[in-house]
């Protein structure tokens, strides 16, 4: 199959759009691998954090089109770091390189568990302004995996991509989340065994999201309604831990909404980007807001006139 990866669209962007690769740790082997495309002027642009399974061009079709309206995004790809308090200040310090006083995050799975343990790193002073969280969790143990954490860097890399292989759907799926599955097994391939062991141990090493120090920042929960790795429990302690919370709901998706229903996804994100217009922090270019506004009202209309 590999349909998305010989797609015009995929092959468009990564003849576009480069990979720049920077250090910012003493530890030169740590290095962050990101896409930044849009207008270099916005100083509080979207950024994607991919899940344990994910590289940066895994949202390659949501900065396709949000480029396309004005705004300014950026894709990562972690270094390896072992725990949560050296990967948050390794972003700290990636913000500080690339000049960054603050920015809105859309975390997938692990990515969204990381950018909400930033949020409240740096709490006393915010360098969050907004969250989109999208299948993602707020406490590790609902994976069962907190007493294995210690011990994911001795396995191989094979053992470790049947682990995060046992979290695919493995039902019948329509053709455009199986070209997503299989993108993404794809992209698992290319990991390394200590860049997964350690996204592995990121993800299931006992630590939870303490919500009283990031109740302020204006958050997004994205989540399906068929099958994902995310148990029922764990979305809804997502919606009590954020009771103020806009809730953008896709009927269908799986794990990668983002590659399998990118419309939708893309049209969250402007939603969500929307109340930032016209402030210091809106991540769009100024010049491009009228006519994307516009474009956002439509489609709107379009979902709720679906759902009736």
């Amino acid at each position: 199959m590999g349909e998305i990866k010989v797609s015009p669209d995929y092959n468009w962007f990564r003849s576009t759009v480069p990979l720049k690769k920077i250090i910012v740790d003493d530890d030169d082997s740590k290095i962050w691998s990101l896409y930044d495309a849009g207008p270099r002027s916005i100083r509080c642009p979207l950024i994607f954090l991919p899940p344990v399974s994910g590289t940066a061009d895994v949202f390659f079709r949501q900065i396709l089109a949000l480029t396309g309206w004005g705004y300014r995004v950026i894709a990562l790809q972690y270094p390896v770091y072992w725990d949560h308090l050296e990967f948050c200040d390794g972003f700290r310090k990636l913000l500080d390189h690339l000049q960054l006083d603050k920015v809105h995050l859309f975390g997938a799975s692990l990515g969204g568990f990381l950018a909400q343990k930033f949020a409240e790193y740096t709490h006393k002073s915010p360098r969050v302004h907004s969250l989109i969280l999208c299948n993602s969790f707020s406490d590790t143990s609902i994976f069962n995996q907190t007493w294995t954490a210690n011990s994911f860097w001795l396995m191989p890399a094979f053992m470790l991509k049947k682990i995060v292989l046992g979290n695919f759907s493995s039902g019948p799926v329509d053709p455009m989340m199986a070209d997503a599955i299989d993108f993404m097994v794809d992209r698992l391939e290319s990991l390394g065994q200590s860049e997964l062991a350690s996204r592995l141990t990121l993800n299931c090493q006992n630590s939870y999201v303490e919500p009283h120090k990031i109740r302020d920042i204006p958050v997004t929960i994205m989540d399906v309604f068929d099958q994902s790795a995310l148990s029922t429990e764990a979305k809804e302690e997502m919606y009590k831990l954020y009771p103020n919370a806009r809730r953008a709901h896709l009927k269908t998706g799986g794990n990668f909404p983002y590659l399998c229903r990118s419309a939708e996804v893309n049209l969250y994100v402007q939603i969500h980007l929307l109340q930032f217009h016209g402030t210091k922090y809106a991540a769009i270019d100024p010049s491009m807001v009228s006519a994307e506004e516009l474009e956002v009202q439509k489609g709107n209309l379009s979902i709720s006139q679906e759902e009736q």
